[in-house]
């Protein structure tokens, strides 16, 4: 039994900021939260500036950081960046993966996130041939966040359409399993294992690339092992167009109708949603995983997220495809895009906008013992100075709201998973240069 203790100069208590918190971690869990501690016990980790629960990503597909900066050139619309999105899809090999994955984890880390949901649908060779290890892509993945000291649920995507009973285009062969029943029999070899640092979990691409009547076999597959279920959902009105054209209905309905909505289920960005659908939502208490710094950039619209929580709909939030890797800057924007849709202030509070980043983001990958600074939870933290350009000022009392809406992943100087520090002093410690393997991984796949 190892005991570390962590002297945090203030911590978020999930109501308030607490100064001088000394945090017992044994085995990667917290042991004892002691308050009143106004100086570092002997031998104690020190934190200095404010330290919450480590950040939650529920939303993540890791070769999209290839294409930062790339798809801002010109316009377009979330087709055409599609088209630019397959084609570094077609590049990805294993190794490439692993490499390019391992440094986009350890970005995240940088930024303070200490688990992952990457939503994965990239399984098979081009041309859709199986490799030898039929899982070999998400075996990759699984080693990257290993390797890069974070937390992952790896949500295995069924993705067999190119649109309501089409086939796959060449571009999709590789995501294709064929059938929901081959899906599942191949993502029934991948296991949860290394204790609480890899969950699999389950997603349904969209209503448009899993037919209806196959819907229900990967509901029942995470059903039977109380295992998350995450769908992307109403991104685009394109979407909802078709589904009703299709099926005359939306897709909600159509996900409500076949078994999918539910409390282990989360959707995805939730955009374009009906009344009807909302109350559809709530009722089942499925969650939302707003994405707004991918939703502004592919310019798809501002998800009805404050009617989504009423209804009972718990919120997360993830960085989807990397146009920044800052869960600080997701939370704000979920609050100031609303300001913007309604000309009114103060729709979350700092602490609702921390929970969002945390503990339900957690919860919805699969973690309900994480995303709380209190005893028996996971030990991960994450550190935000109150002292750089952005934080300094503010009285140490409102700095959660300091951190929510004026820090930055830059401002983050520690992070620490099951009690390792991953990142100490603003330093990844195991990839030691990660804007090096950024530009290399990403190098490596221009054609």
């Amino acid at each position: 039994m190892q005991l570390t203790t962590y002297w945090a100069e203030y911590a978020w208590l999930d109501t308030h900021v607490e100064p001088g918190v000394a945090l017992d971690v044994t085995d990667g869990r917290i042991s004892a939260v002691r308050k009143g501690v106004g100086t570092p016990p002997p031998g104690a980790v020190v934190l200095r500036g404010l330290t919450i629960p480590g950040l939650a990503n529920a939303h993540s597909h890791a070769f999209h950081r290839a294409l930062r900066g790339t798809v801002q050139v010109g316009s377009g619309t979330f087709w055409t960046w599609r088209d630019v999105m397959y084609k570094i899809a077609s590049r990805l090999t294993p190794d490439s993966y692993h490499a390019l994955a391992r440094a986009v984890y350890a970005e995240m880390a940088l930024a303070g996130i200490t688990a992952v949901g990457e939503f994965h649908y990239l399984h098979h060779a081009p041309g859709g041939t199986p490799y030898a290890d039929p899982n070999a892509m998400g075996e990759a993945l699984i080693a990257a966040a290993t390797e890069a000291g974070i937390r992952i649920t790896l949500l295995d995507t069924a993705y067999l359409s190119s649109g309501f009973g089409a086939a796959p285009d060449r571009h999709q062969l590789r995501f294709s399993d064929g059938t929901a029943d081959a899906w599942a029999e191949r993502v029934s070899l991948l296991k949860d294992r290394d204790g609480d640092d890899v969950r699999i979990g389950a997603a349904v691409h969209s209503v448009r690339a899993v037919p209806a009547d196959q819907l229900a076999t990967v509901a029942s597959w995470a059903a039977e092992r109380r295992a998350p279920l995450h769908v992307h959902l109403s991104e685009q009105t394109a979407e909802n167009d078709a589904c009703l054209a299709a099926h005359g209905r939306t897709p909600t309905q159509l996900l409500a109708d076949h078994g999918v909505l539910g409390p282990r289920t989360t959707g995805v960005h939730n955009t374009h949603l009906t009344d009807t659908d909302i109350a559809l939502i709530g009722s089942s208490a499925t969650g939302t995983c707003m994405c707004p710094t991918t939703e502004r950039d592919l310019a798809d619209g501002i998800g009805p997220a404050v009617a989504l929580q009423r209804a009972g709909s718990p919120l997360s939030l993830g960085s989807d495809s990397h146009a920044v890797i800052d869960l600080l800057e997701e939370a704000r924007a979920m609050e100031l895009n609303e300001r913007l849709r309604s000309r009114t202030r103060g729709h979350w509070t700092a602490a609702a906008l921390l929970a969002a980043a945390t503990e339900d983001g957690h919860a919805s990958l699969g973690r309900p013992d994480a995303g709380r600074i209190e005893q028996g939870a996971l030990a991960d933290l994450t550190t935000i100075a109150l002292d750089s350009v952005r934080t300094a000022g503010p009285v140490p009392r409102l700095a959660a709201e300091t951190a929510v809406f004026a820090a930055s992943a830059a401002d983050v100087r520690h992070t620490i998973v099951g009690g390792r520090h991953v990142v100490r002093d603003g330093a990844h410690r195991s990839v030691p240069d990660v804007p090096r393997a950024l530009a290399d991984s990403i190098a490596a796949l221009r054609g």
